[in-house]
């Protein structure tokens, strides 16, 4: 019998695998902003290759990521080419969704804004990187706030946000607030506070004197007379409450004169921090529209043009806030025209963004920096944000090795100083860059790196050794080596650029 496989997603180019280099990431001081001190990260550079680049640093430690990618409508965007061929966007999509997958938390979701034109193949193919399992919702945002009138089959009033958890068992999400208070709460104290009353009588079974004398007792009315909880046949009740809590809550009783006497109530108000889950539609009045966002590209850039197709502030907070709290790191790797960074600075998380082209300069930088300066506009006065904090702003590294122009070799790339090869080799290697001594760097307390542009034989490995602890092992990269070299156990040493070229393919779908 035939074995059947499983039921998924094909196309052109799918199982295509390359090895990414993982590039060093250089910081441009004379472009980073505010606060020296800051972790915030405003990337400028392919994001396939900047992920790999966050890869070794960031696995495992981003709580939220939010994207959105080109839809893939067939339209001319001046900042994106948005009509590729099918099966290439689906490719370029996985790429990414892989590398995001590595750097999301346990407890972490990513969000991914879509429209109808490629949703639901997303939808598959996100099914297969995660698990259908970790997919939790997919939000539908009003993304307009009035019909088109000129569409020519179906008005489209929103969009597509597909949410997945890393772990959906351990996955967090935080709850909205409720919003209106219910009509029920009909009474109001005098600085506002909603409530409505309920009879401290005790009502319902067991309402009877005989069954809890205890709370059997007078209370004074206001005008000084003795009130007994009564039942309606006029047969003895009970109150709710014992003397004690009815002593020391003065404040929330609350009387009535009626026909009937004086009858005592207590007041139960609304919560003013009440919450509830996060709901799968949200409306333009809860998340903003693209009219709303349009207007915020305006008053900052003095032009509704300066991006075409940016998301509202609003919106981006509704996410933050249900996928993250202060201090958690939020990544965007389509950040557009930075509404991601803006959004998260403004409300105390630490974020990454990353963007291509000059647009990284001309929008993401330019506003985050009248961000950090204590702009106005989006959700600033929501969130009382007055300004402050800072970003590093980081170019992506050339690629380490180069071919040669004349020769059909590898060799490396001649913009590199030697400080910047040996990160490079550090990071390719999966060591932690931080050189001491003879040392690169380690990988771990017990395994160290040293890469030299000398000669390596037996006599230099041994002066090397010296500097090793006891069970510590060492790989040397080199130029040139003995041939015939007799090596301890714990040493291992490779060539540059030979043993480099296996390691990772140092030419992308990218182009430099």
């Amino acid at each position: 019998m035939e074995k059947k496989g499983k039921l998924e997603l094909t196309w052109v180019g799918k199982y295509e695998e390359e090895k990414l280099e993982p590039r060093i990431l250089i910081e441009d001081k004379s472009k980073s902003y505010g606060d020296p001190d800051t972790e915030n990260m405003l990337i400028h550079g392919d994001n396939l290759l900047a992920l790999k680049a966050l890869e070794m640093n960031y696995r495992g430690k981003i709580r939220c990521i939010y994207i959105d990618p080109p839809y893939n409508t067939g339209s001319a965007f001046e900042q994106y080419d948005d009509a590729v061929e099918h099966s290439l966007w689906l490719s370029i999509m996985k790429k990414r969704l892989i590398q995001l997958s590595e750097l999301l938390c346990e407890e972490g979701t990513i969000w991914v804004s879509l429209d109808d034109n490629e949703v639901h193949y997303f939808k598959v193919m996100a099914d297969e990187i995660f698990g259908r399992k970790n997919f939790i919702a997919d939000v539908a945002w009003e993304k307009s706030d009035s019909p088109r009138m000129d569409a020519k089959l179906f008005s489209s009033r929103y969009d597509h946000t597909l949410v997945y958890a890393k772990n959906i068992e351990l996955v967090k999400i935080n709850p909205v607030p409720s919003g209106e208070i219910p009509e029920h709460y009909n009474k109001q104290t005098e600085d506002g506070k909603r409530y409505y009353l309920k009879p401290l009588r005790y009502m319902g079974t067991a309402d009877g004197r005989a069954d809890r004398p205890n709370l059997y007792f007078p209370i004074i009315a206001p005008n000084g007379k003795k009130v007994f909880p009564k039942r309606a046949d006029g047969s003895d009740g009970r109150w709710r409450w014992s003397k004690d809590k009815v002593d020391s809550n003065p404040d929330i009783i609350e009387w009535v004169d009626g026909k009937n006497g004086w009858t005592a109530y207590y007041r139960i108000f609304a919560e003013e921090d009440a919450t509830r889950p996060p709901e799968t539609l949200w409306s333009f009045q809860f998340a903003g529209s693209n009219r709303n966002a349009k207007a915020e590209i305006k008053a900052l850039f003095n032009d509704n043009k300066a991006f075409d197709t940016p998301k509202p502030e609003k919106l981006i907070e509704q996410v933050i806030n249900i996928a993250s709290d202060e201090g958690d790191i939020v990544l965007d790797s389509f950040l557009g025209s930075g509404t991601t960074a803006a959004v998260a600075h403004k409300t105390g998380r630490k974020w990454i963004g990353i963007e291509m082209g000059e647009h990284a300069y001309s929008l993401c930088k330019v506003r985050m920096d009248k961000v950090i300066k204590g702009e106005q506009g989006g959700i600033s006065k929501e969130v009382g944000w007055q300004g402050g904090g800072g970003y590093k702003f980081y170019e992506l590294a050339e690629p380490l090795l180069v071919k040669n122009k004349v020769l059909p070799v590898y060799q490396i790339n001649p913009s590199y100083t030697w400080d910047m090869v040996c990160e490079a080799i550090c990071k390719i290697e999966g060591f932690t860059y931080e050189p001491s001594g003879e040392f690169q760097g380690h990988s771990s307390e017990k395994r160290f790196i040293h890469i030299t542009e000398e000669f390596v034989n037996t006599k230099y490995v041994m002066s090397i050794m010296k500097n090793l602890g006891d069970k510590q092992s060492l790989l040397i990269y080199c130029k040139k080596n003995q041939a015939d070299m007799m090596l301890p156990e714990n040493v291992e040493v490779k060539k540059i650029p030979k043993d480099l070229l296996d390691k990772c393919n140092f030419e992308s779908e990218v182009q430099e």
